[in-house]
């Protein structure tokens, strides 16, 4: 397995790396195909407007960054914690952190504007680090933190359960099929 990360050191047998949850991953590259390919189908139906070779372009370039955005990858070793994207990724899109366990001075929580709760590194410069949260192994990286830090991690949940992205796959799915519908039947009228 080729692992080509932009940030400043590579994976080392002590280190681990936590993957962004799978059913996430699907779930999202589904929820963006479902919302966007219909699009130039119907456009081409619609008559004038874009033109439908325009927005498959358009919907190209926002499937790479979606899938840019989703190699995210978190890697703890003996040093630190760092967040990681492979090197084709470009850093003005998405640059990544790395931060020694002994520059954290806390975990921080922060409610979100829908209710959840996140979680911040805070670093004696008084830098905050965003914890990931959508990493399959949530629990063990959480583990790892404490063990690393001293922290005490006993209350750190992940912002969303599985079952809330079954339910978003699921209402996704059945997106696709009315999806499918409507193209068919524009495109055969």
């Amino acid at each position: 397995m080729n692992q080509d990360y932009s940030a400043i050191g590579q994976p080392t047998e002590q280190s681990s790396t936590f993957r962004l949850s799978p059913l996430v991953r699907l779930t999202l590259l589904l929820l963006y195909a479902a919302l966007t390919v219909p699009l130039p189908f119907l456009s081409q139906v619609a008559g004038p407007g874009i033109p439908p070779q325009l927005l498959w372009v358009g919907i190209g370039l926002g499937a790479i960054a979606l899938y840019a955005v989703l190699t995210e990858r978190v890697i703890v070793d003996a040093e630190g914690i760092q967040v990681a994207y492979p090197r084709w990724v470009p850093r003005f899109f998405r640059k990544g952190w790395e931060l020694p366990w002994s520059d954290i001075t806390a975990l921080k929580p922060r409610s979100t504007g829908q209710g959840g709760i996140v979680y911040y590194f805070l670093s004696h410069s008084g830098q905050a680090y965003l914890l990931p949260m959508r990493v399959a192994g949530f629990a063990q990286l959480v583990r790892r933190v404490q063990a690393q830090t001293g922290i005490d991690t006993t209350d750190v949940r992940p912002l969303s359960q599985p079952w809330m992205y079954l339910i978003l796959l699921g209402c996704t799915l059945i997106l696709l099929a009315v999806d499918t519908w409507t193209v068919w039947t524009a495109m055969t009228l």
